[in-house]
């Protein structure tokens, strides 16, 4: 796993309306569309109790013609899916696999 220092950290709100703050481990394409893999590793010691959840990163334009990103949830079946891609496609250091 990647070195806590070297994460981009980002705030999101919770179904509960409370703010979840979640590491971006990797993005990633698959199908011709960009995803990210995002991880509450950055809150969590226990390699076993890290949670996992993929969003499609969706360009939009900020402030100034800034170039910006929005992630967007996926439904849960996909999501199951890009995680196992996400996983496989990487070793454990965040390297891509050669093959």
């Amino acid at each position: 796993m990647a070195n806590q220092e070297e994460w981009d950290i980002i705030e999101l709100e919770g179904d509960d309306g409370e703010p979840i703050r979640l590491c971006v481990e990797r993005y990633f394409f698959y199908n011709g569309d960009e995803y990210v893999l995002l991880s509450d590793a950055c809150d969590v010691e226990d390699e076993d109790e890290i949670s996992r959840y993929v969003m499609k990163v969706q360009p939009m334009e900020g402030e100034g013609n800034e170039d910006m990103e929005e992630f967007v949830p996926v439904d849960e079946d996909l999501m199951d899916q890009l995680i196992e891609v996400a996983e496989a496609t990487f070793d454990v250091d965040g390297d891509e696999d050669e093959e």
